[in-house]
């Protein structure tokens, strides 16, 4: 079973990796007798292969001289020393042979301190804007020539963790730096993680690489100046922190490079592509999911320099990008590498998935079912989160869900500390008000179409606890929100208990929900606006706390959804319902317990537009007539 990325962070302590300077001026002796085998230090000066059994330590600057291969087997794990001389570099004319699988991947890391250590530095000999020998702005490294197919070798399956060394406000190391490096090398299967600067950048050269994962690095996940003119294909950038920089930055001399299938996702907005001066890029094939902005085009480059799916890139709208292919499920063999554990849910489910109800899982970051893939969870199955809007299940339009809880073992989901996370989110293709392919308030989600009976799935007997999470002011997640799903999925038996948001929220759609329990939310415990217009039956509300809102809240058009037997109890006072602008709907079977307001009218909502056993909404009235028990939920609260 796949397992996420963010557990390896965790648990891959024990790797290592060195990088960076291809300096020549460094003479101290190579690995060899007398010397620790497992260090790794100085100048390798004569054709080494490293063995699989040891762990290698980096100490210092470890250069390859020119004319000299390093060869690192299947399986290798390379730990590197802190501190910005701790790096390994390839000098021009040199080679380097990573052979890693998806089973064995060779991994690189500084025991799990970003920014600890240079990383991994190759210096070829293709064409730079900086011209023949240029010297790279660290390490005082030689790189740059005339032969755009130089081969600087080949790295297969490599995972780099922890790299990125600060070294002045304007010198940096990455994770992977490639100066001027050749068509002739081969670069597949690259995981770069943790990192405190750019996860890899391209300094000049005509290099390609293939299938690129980049995770939580803090500056820019892809970098090129200096002319790179090679082709990135199939690269998935993942942020779930708040300090990183762009998913993309590109400068300098436009060559056009060229990336095939690329996905960014962040759960802290941000930049996804920026891009400065004359530089530019063509793009086929591009999603950007939950970034504040697009596109950031500086020092006057025009966006005619990006061309995304054959157009210029759209700067003036709120444009949707989900035309990459490239998901997570790709790069499986970096989540399974050395994590010894399956429990941790990846970010991104794009295959179907069915979990084991004797396994409890955790979700670190955002979890996305995406690409039409169903995610099955068993009866009795838990999911424990980290608290935090960084933190949610979310099902993605066209994708599924399949939770199959009974009354004797629901499904439960909640955070591990009992404060508030992100919840369950389902993005539907019915109707809303915010028209087709709209963007959802939290985590630039996509939904909305014209398919009124879509089918998203199925959840039975499901309890979400300590979710709603505050993004700000006018952005929150809630228990369960259902952004137009539409009638073909069944929701029955769910209880939102101790959130401090909403517990359902409907946007728009038309999606019916039976047997709902609702406790101590500390907002709205029902809340919908766009349009609702399916059915509530049997819910029933338990208010025992001070500060929320109301039982039910409605916005927006009224397309008079139904209610059939809704119960609200309040120990507290507070407003039982409350209906904004034109919304409204039919209640058929409604008992008010303890409220001090029963009805509260909203931006010149009439009292008719509540129709409450068969008559107007009235304050006067004494309503009491759902046949709704709490005894009717108690699988949720036993």
């Amino acid at each position: 079973m796949m397992k996420t990325l963010s557990k390896l962070l965790s648990l891959l302590l024990i790797t290592g990796l060195c990088v960076v300077s291809c300096s020549d001026d460094d003479d101290s002796p190579a690995p060899g007798p007398g010397s620790d085998p497992s260090e790794l230090s100085g100048i390798i000066s004569e054709n080494l292969t490293l063995d699989a059994s040891v762990e290698y330590k980096i100490k210092g600057t470890v250069t390859v001289a020119e004319g000299v291969t390093l060869t690192i087997p299947a399986g290798t794990e390379i730990v590197s020393d802190a501190g910005t001389d701790n790096y390994l570099a390839i000098l021009k004319g040199a080679d380097i042979n990573i052979q890693g699988t998806a089973s064995n991947p060779v991994i690189m890391s500084a025991n799990g301190q970003a920014g600890a250590w240079g990383g991994l530095v190759i210096c070829g000999d293709a064409t730079t804007t900086e011209g023949v020998d240029a010297t790279a702005e660290v390490g005082g490294l030689i790189y740059g020539g005339t032969n755009d197919t130089d081969n600087s070798g080949s790295i297969d399956y490599l995972i780099i963790r922890d790299a990125g060394a600060q070294i002045t406000a304007d010198s940096q190391f990455n994770g992977l730096t490639l100066y001027a490096v050749g068509s002739g090398t081969t670069i597949e299967n690259v995981a770069i993680i943790n990192g405190t600067d750019d996860g890899v950048e391209f300094f000049g050269g005509t290099v390609s690489a293939t299938n690129m994962y980049l995770e939580n690095n803090e500056d820019d996940a892809v970098d090129w100046t200096e002319g790179w003119n090679g082709t990135l294909t199939n690269a998935y950038v993942t942020n779930t922190i708040a300090n990183f920089s762009t998913a993309i930055e590109a400068d300098g001399v436009n060559n056009n490079p060229t990336l095939v299938n690329f996905t960014a996702i962040s759960s802290t907005g941000g930049t996804a592509i920026q891009i400065k001066n004359d530089s530019g890029a063509t793009i086929n094939g591009l999603t950007l999911t939950g970034f504040t902005t697009s596109f950031d085009f500086r020092d006057s480059a025009p966006a005619s320099n990006l061309q995304i799916d054959s157009a210029d890139a759209d700067t003036a709208t709120d444009a949707v990008f989900s035309t990459s292919s490239t998901n997570a499920s790709l790069f499986a063999w970096v989540t399974n590498a050395g994590s010894g554990s399956d429990s941790v849910l990846p970010a991104t489910i794009s295959s179907d998935l069915t979990l084991d109800a004797s396994i409890e899982y955790s979700i670190n970051g955002p979890v996305l079912v995406s690409n039409d893939a169903k995610l099955t969870i068993p009866a009795g199955t838990k999911i424990v989160s980290e608290s935090g809007t960084a933190n949610y299940l979310a099902v993605l339009k066209g994708a599924s869900i399949d939770i199959q809880g009974t009354m004797a073992d629901p499904v439960v989901m909640e955070s591990n500390d009992g404060q508030a996370w992100g919840g369950l989110l389902i993005c539907g293709d019915a109707t809303t008000t915010e028209g087709v392919d709209a963007i959802a308030e939290v985590g630039g989600l996509v939904y909305g179409g014209n398919n009124n009976t879509d089918n998203s799935g199925t959840i039975n007997y499901l309890i979400l606890k300590n979710t709603g999470a505050q993004i700000n002011a006018d952005s929150q997640f809630n228990g369960l929100t259902l952004y137009a799903v539409g009638n073909g999925t069944t929701i029955t038996n769910v209880a939102v208990i101790g959130g401090s948001d909403d517990g359902v929220e409907f946007f728009g759609g038309t999606v019916n929900l039976t047997n709902f329990y609702a406790e101590n939310l500390e907002d709205d415990s029902v809340d919908w606006t766009e349009g609702w217009n399916g059915t509530l039956t049997n819910a029933y509300v338990n208010l025992t706390i001070n500060n929320f809102s109301t039982a039910i809240e409605a916005d927006g058009v009224n397309n008079n959804p139904t209610l059939v037997n809704f119960t609200a109890v309040s120990t507290m006072g507070g407003t039982g319902i409350q209906i904004k602008n034109d919304s409204g709907c039919t209640i058929n079977g409604l008992t008010l317990t303890g409220f001090d307001t029963q009805f509260d009218f909203r931006d010149s909502a009439p009292a008719s537009n509540v129709q409450a056993d068969s008559a107007d909404a009235n304050e006067a009235t004494t309503y009491n007539t759902s046949t709704t028990e709490a005894s009717d939920f108690a699988w949720a609260t036993n």
